[in-house]
C-alpha cells in the first residue's frame, strides 16, 4: 500500500465547527475512496466531542496511545481503535480535563509515522489552538484544513491563525481554508474570507443548524444518515474536489519531493551558479529588512525583548520572502527553514557562525575572510563549508561583537579584542591589515566548567599530579603556567583557581575577562582601551597596581606580556603568596628567560642577573601546558624553582611526560613520571604538621 496522507483540521476559534467538519469529512472520504479512514482526536480542549458526533468510543484513548511503550504496528493499533462500519477507525480524546491536559504530544510522533503505512488517510481533530498536541499533528501533516465560519470574530482569529502558521514555515499551499456554516448574503462571504485571509477558499459548506442538531441528537455522522442534506453535500463536494485535484498526492510533492532542494549531478559551474542565486537572495532579503526594521534594538540584556524582535523580524522575512520569486532556489520546507534560519543569523546572531557557536564539540573558530571559515574539532582544525555573504557581512558580525562591550574597531584602530556573552574571547582584525577581509578568532567558553577530574580523564594529568597541583595551591605557592597559543594555559588556569580556599579574596586582572572561579569573593578586573582621542585607557599594568591597593589575597593575571610582570614578581615576592599567571614560552627554561624579557619591558633599568634572582625568589613552579601535534592537551612539566646558582636560575623537574611513540590512528604514546624529587615546601609543611603522601612522587 502507498504511504497515506494526513489532513489536520483546525479552527480559527471554538464554535465554528471544526470537529464537526473533520468527523464527516473522514466518514466521506472513506466512501468516496472507498478505503479505510482513521481519525484522531487531538482537541484536548473538547475531550469527547467526537465521541457524540460519531457514536463511537475507542477501546483506549489517545493518552494512553501517547503514553504506549511499544512499537505501533496493526495489531498494537487494535487495542485502541474502534471500527465504524463504514470504513472509519476511530480513537478519541478522553473526557476528564486533567487526563486530556497530560497527553504526551512527543509520544504520539512514533503513532503519526507508523499510522501513514496502514491507513490511506488519516484525519485529525487539531481543535482551535497551536499547542503541542497540535503542532505535533502539523508535524507529520500532508494538509492543513483551516476552517472559518460566517463570522467577523472567527474569521479574525483565522486570519491570525494563517498567519502563524506561515511564520512557522507551512506552505501557503499546504493550508487549505474551509468556510463552514455559510449563509446566502451574509456580509462575510467566502470572497470577503479569501481576502482578509490572503489565502483564496478552497471549499464552501451551508449552514444546516437542524440537520447537524438531529445528528448529534443520534449520535451517527451527519454523511451517514442525512446524505442529501446540505451539510452533507458541502462536505461530499469538498472530499470530490480533493480526490479529483489530488490535493494530497500534489502537497505529498510539495514536501517531500526526493529531488527537491537538491542540485542535481551536473557541471561545477551549476553548483556555482545555485549557491550564488541563494547568496543573492539572502542578500536582498536581508537589505530589504534593514529598510524596514531597525534591528539596532536588539538587546543582549533583555531576553524577553530579544524574543519578540526574534519573532518580528521573522515574521517579517518571510512575508519579504513572499514576495520573491524564489523558484529554483527554495524548493521544499527545509529550504524556507535554512533560508529564514540563515537571515535571522545574519540580522540578530552571528551568522554562519552560530551554528558552530552552539556545537559543543567546537573549541575554536578562525574566519580568514568571507569565503574561508576553519574550525577545531577534536584537537583537528577543519574548513567548514558554510561561508559569509560578503565582507560587509563579516565587518556587522565583528561590529556585533564589540558594540555590547564598548570596544571599537575601525581602520584608525583595526583590532580587538573583545569577548561573547558566554564569555568566548574573541579576537579580530580588519583591512588594511588583514589582506584577505575580515579576520576573527573564537576561543569558545566552555559551557561547564572544568575540573581536574576531567584533565584527570582526558589524560592531561596523572591523580597524583592533579593531587600535587592542589597542595601546592593550598600551600600558597606562587605558579606560573606556560604554553603556546591554544595550548590550554587558560583553563588550567580556572582549575587551579578552584582549589583555592573559599575564604580567600581573589583578585584578577585580564584583557578579556575569561577566568572563571567558583568562590563567591572575587574580583574580576578587566582593561579599557583608549578613547579615539587616545585618551582613558587602561591597561594591565595599571590594573595590577590597583589590586594592591585592595587588599587582595591573591592576585591572578591572565597572562604576562609586558611591564606588569614586574608588578606580578613583587607583589608576588611582597605577601602576596598563592598568585598566578600565564606566560607564551615552550618549556620551564625559555619560561625563565621569556620572564626576564617581559620585566625590562617596564623600563626599570634591571641588570637581567637582578630579574633572575626576583624570578627564582618570587615564583614557586613552572607548569607547562602543551598541544601536542595529535591535538591532545598535556601537561608535561611541573618544575620547582630551587633558587640561583651564579647566573643561572636552577630548576627541577617534579612530573613529566615523557614521549614513547604514535599509534596507527596518529595518537601520541607516552606516559608521565615522577622524577622522584621531593619539592622543597613538602618539607617545610610536613613541618607544620601537614601530613603529605610521599606517594604522590613515585611512579606507580
Amino acid at each position: 500500500m502507498a504511504k497515506g496522507y494526513i489532513a489536520c483540521f483546525l479552527g480559527g476559534k471554538g464554535g465554528v465547527g471544526k470537529s464537526m467538519l473533520a468527523a464527516n469529512f473522514a466518514f466521506a472520504f472513506a466512501a468516496e475512496s472507498r478505503s479505510k479512514t482513521l481519525l484522531l482526536d487531538f482537541d484536548s480542549k473538547a475531550g469527547g466531542d467526537q465521541n457524540i458526533i460519531t457514536g463511537m468510543t475507542s477501546k483506549k484513548n489517545i493518552k494512553e496511545l501517547g503514553d504506549f511503550p511499544g512499537a505501533i504496528d496493526v495489531r498494537a493499533l487494535q487495542q485502541f481503535v474502534i471500527s465504524h462500519p463504514a470504513g472509519v477507525s476511530y480513537i478519541g480524546m478522553p473526557n476528564d480535563p486533567m487526563a486530556a491536559a497530560a497527553v504526551n504530544a512527543d509520544g504520539l510522533g512514533k503513532t503519526l509515522k507508523a499510522v501513514t503505512e496502514m491507513f490511506p488517510l488519516i484525519v485529525i481533530d487539531c481543535g482551535s489552538e497551536l499547542n503541542d498536541l497540535s503542532l505535533k499533528a502539523l508535524e507529520f501533516a500532508t494538509a492543513i484544513f483551516l476552517v472559518c465560519s460566517a463570522d467577523v470574530l472567527a474569521l479574525n482569529q483565522s486570519k491570525r491563525i494563517y498567519s502563524e502558521l506561515v511564520t512557522m514555515l507551512f506552505p501557503k499551499d499546504m493550508i487549505q481554508v474551509l468556510v463552514n456554516q455559510a449563509v446566502q448574503g451574509h456580509p462575510v462571504s467566502p470572497d470577503v474570507v479569501g481576502k482578509t485571509i490572503g489565502k483564496p477558499v478552497f471549499s464552501t459548506i451551508l449552514k444546516d443548524d437542524q440537520t447537524c442538531v438531529q445528528a448529534l441528537n443520534a449520535k451517527k455522522p451527519i454523511v451517514t444518515v442525512a446524505k442529501n442534506s446540505p451539510f452533507a453535500k458541502g462536505v461530499f463536494e469538498t472530499v470530490r474536489k480533493v480526490i479529483q485535484k489530488n490535493v494530497f498526492q500534489s502537497l505529498a510533492k510539495l514536501q517531500k519531493s526526493p529531488d527537491a532542494g537538491k542540485q542535481k549531478k551536473g557541471s561545477v559551474g551549476d553548483e556555482k551558479k545555485a549557491k550564488n542565486a541563494w547568496i543573492d537572495l539572502k542578500i536582498r532579503i536581508h537589505k530589504s529588512l534593514v529598510e524596514e526594521m531597525d534591528l539596532s534594538k536588539d538587546d543582549d540584556k533583555d531576553p524577553k525583548a530579544k524574543i519578540i524582535l526574534k519573532e518580528q523580524t521573522k515574521k517579517l522575512v518571510v512575508d519579504l520572502l513572499g514576495k520573491e520569486d524564489t523558484s529554483g532556489v527554495i524548493n521544499t520546507r527545509d529550504d524556507m527553514n535554512q533560508m529564514v534560519k540563515e537571515i535571522l543569523d545574519e540580522a540578530l546572531g552571528l551568522g554562519p557562525l552560530e551554528d558552530m557557536l552552539s556545537n559543543k564539540s567546537i573549541s575554536e573558530i578562525m574566519v580568514v575572510g568571507p569565503e574561508k571559515i576553519f574550525y577545531e574539532e577534536g584537537g583537528k582544525i577543519k574548513k567548514s563549508e558554510v561561508i559569509f555573504s560578503s565582507d560587509r557581512q563579516v565587518l556587522n558580525v565583528i561590529e556585533r561583537i564589540v558594540a555590547p562591550i564598548g570596544r571599537r574597531i575601525d581602520e584608525k584602530t583595526p583590532y580587538v579584542d573583545a569577548r561573547l556573552s558566554d564569555g568566548s574571547r574573541v579576537h579580530a582584525i580588519i583591512p588594511p591589515c588583514a589582506l584577505n577581509g575580515g579576520t576573527i578568532t573564537i576561543r569558545k567558553f566552555p559551557e561547564n566548567r572544568l575540573t581536574y577530574k576531567d584533565l584527570v580523564k582526558f589524560g592531561s594529568v596523572t591523580q597524583n599530579m592533579a593531587d600535587f597541583l592542589r597542595i601546592s595551591v593550598e600551600a600558597h605557592r606562587n605558579i606560573v603556567v606556560s604554553g603556546g597559543t591554544g595550548s590550554g594555559k587558560t583553563s588550567l588556569i580556572n582549575i587551579l583557581g578552584s582549589f583555592i580556599q573559599a575564604n580567600e579574596r581573589v583578585i584578577t586582572c585580564e584583557d578579556s575577562a575569561e577566568l572563571d572561579f567558583p568562590q563567591d569573593h572575587v574580583v574580576s578586573l578587566e582593561t579599557k582601551p583608549a578613547s579615539l582621542e587616545g585618551e582613558g585607557g587602561v591597561d594591565i599594568r595599571c590594573l595590577v597596581k590597583q589590586t594592591l591597593r585592595m587588599r587582595p589575597d591573591r592576585i591572578v593575571i591572565g597572562e604576562c606580556r609586558g611591564g606588569e610582570t614586574l608588578d606580578m614578581l613583587q607583589a608576588m615576592g611582597t605577601g602576596h603568596d598563592g598568585s598566578m599567571t600565564t606566560v607564551h614560552s615552550n618549556n620551564p627554561r625559555e619560561c625563565i628567560g621569556r620572564l626576564t624579557v617581559l620585566v625590562q619591558y617596564a623600563g626599570a633599568g634591571l641588570e637581567p642577573k637582578a630579574i633572575k634572582e626576583m624570578i627564582s625568589k618570587a615564583v614557586h613552579l613552572i607548569i607547562q601546558q602543551t598541544r601536542l601535534d595529535d591535538g591532545s592537551r598535556k601537561l608535561i612539566f611541573i618544575t620547582e624553582i630551587g633558587g640561583m646558582q651564579g647566573d643561572v636560575v636552577t630548576l627541577q623537574d617534579i612530573f613529566a611526560f615523557k614521549q614513547e611513540g604514535i599509534d596507527k590512528n596518529g595518537k601520541i604514546i607516552g606516559k608521565f613520571q615522577a622524577s622522584g624529587f621531593i619539592p622543597n615546601f613538602i618539607e617545610k609543611l610536613e613541618a607544620k604538621g601537614y601530613n603529605i603522601p610521599r606517594g604522590l612522587f613515585r611512579n606507580e
